[in-house]
């Protein structure tokens, strides 16, 4: 098996993820169960930002963020506060649904677009050791499930 292919399976897994969550409200997302700062508008969010930044700089290419309307913070979520995890809040849940898996959708197109050799281009020398291609589209995959499998248990509370 290529190892292209292997990443494009995983680039497909949370985009299931993200086809699993039911339907929801605006409050429902918006909801911190558990008392938890990261609501599921939270999860979505830093889901499509951390995806659709990390592509971006991957390809350099314009974010989709400019062309979503969302009234969300232009950040990633990374570092943030407690509070500031909870004020992320929508009003259009469907949009922001829609925004995280154009993102994964462009995510998954880009590996299909690549070779098994460009995996090991360095691509970040600020980090001990340097990240390479595939490394950062691992890590792109691994926190986009980890992510929406909390919005899915997440959702699974209001049931």
């Amino acid at each position: 098996m290529r190892a292209i292919d292997l990443l494009t399976d995983m680039a497909q897994r949370p985009l299931d993820a993200l086809a699993a969550l039911p339907d929801l409200t605006n409050e429902t997302a918006n909801a911190h169960f558990g008392d938890h700062p990261n609501s599921i508008t939270w999860l979505l969010w830093h889901t499509g930002r951390m995806a659709d930044l990390q592509l971006a700089q991957l390809t350099g290419e314009e974010e989709l963020w400019q062309r979503y309307d969302l009234d969300l913070p232009d950040a990633m979520g990374y570092g943030q506060s407690a509070e500031e995890a909870r004020a992320v809040t929508t009003q259009n849940i469907g949009k922001l649904r829609s925004y995280t898996q154009e993102a994964l959708e462009q995510v998954k197109a880009y590996v299909t677009s690549l070779e098994d050799d460009n995996l090991d281009d360095v691509i970040d020398t600020s980090w001990t050791p340097h990240v390479t291609r595939g490394v950062r589209l691992v890590s792109i995959f691994d926190d986009a499930a980890q992510h929406l499998g909390a919005a899915n248990q997440q959702a699974k509370m209001t049931e």
